[in-house]
C-alpha cells in the first residue's frame, strides 16, 4: 500500500467515525426529546400517580398532647389498638383462618422466595433438611417467636404479630410442601 492509499483509508474511516458519533448524539437527543415530552410531563399530572405519591408520603401519625385543644383524647381513643375477639364470642367465631398459601404471600414470600437473612429458599429442599432435622416442634417455635442464628434471622410470625400460631404453622407446612 501507497501512502496516498494509507492517507485514502484514515481520511474515510475518519468520516465514517465521526457520522457514526454525529448519529449516535442525534440519536441520544431525540430520545431525551421525547421522553420530556411524553413521560416528563404525565407523571406530573397523572390524577393516580399523584395520589400514590401522596400516600407514600402523608405522615403516619399525628403529635398530640392531652389536655390541649384539638381533641387530643379522642384521638388517643382512636389510636389504641382494637382488642382481639373474646374466645367463643360471635366476633371471634366469624373469623377463619388464613391458608397456609394465604400467610405465606402475605408475611414469607419477601423473605423465603430470595433467601433474604439466611432464609431457607422454598423450593430448595437441600435449604430445609437442617431445619427439619431439628423437629417439627422447634421450626414452628422459630416461626411462631422468631429466631436469630448464626446465618440469619427470623422475625416473629414473619413480622406480622397478628397471625395466629395456627395460621404460622399452616405457612411453614405449606412451605416444606413446596420444597419436597
Amino acid at each position: 500500500m501507497s501512502r496516498t492509499q494509507d492517507q485514502q483509508f484514515f481520511d474515510l474511516f475518519s468520516m465514517v467515525l465521526a457520522a457514526l458519533v454525529l448519529f449516535t448524539l442525534a440519536m441520544i437527543a431525540l430520545a431525551v426529546t421525547i421522553s420530556k415530552n411524553t413521560i416528563g410531563e404525565s407523571r406530573k399530572t397523572d390524577p393516580q400517580r399523584l395520589a400514590l405519591l401522596e400516600e407514600r408520603v402523608r405522615p403516619l401519625g399525628q403529635v398530640s398532647i392531652a389536655g390541649e385543644s384539638g381533641g387530643s383524647d379522642a384521638l388517643l381513643a382512636a389510636a389504641r389498638p382494637k382488642p382481639p375477639p373474646a374466645p367463643g364470642s360471635a366476633e371471634a367465631a366469624n373469623i377463619e383462618p388464613r391458608s397456609g398459601d394465604e400467610v405465606f404471600n402475605l408475611a414469607c414470600t419477601a423473605c423465603h422466595t430470595a433467601g433474604v437473612a439466611g432464609a431457607p429458599k422454598v423450593g430448595v429442599a437441600s435449604a430445609w433438611t437442617a431445619r427439619v432435622a431439628q423437629g417439627m416442634d422447634v421450626l414452628y417455635d422459630h416461626a411462631i417467636n422468631g429466631f436469630r442464628g448464626k446465618v440469619g434471622m427470623m422475625p416473629a410470625k414473619g413480622g406480622i404479630t397478628s397471625l395466629s400460631d395456627d395460621e404460622v404453622k399452616a405457612a411453614v407446612d405449606y412451605m416444606l410442601e413446596k420444597s419436597e
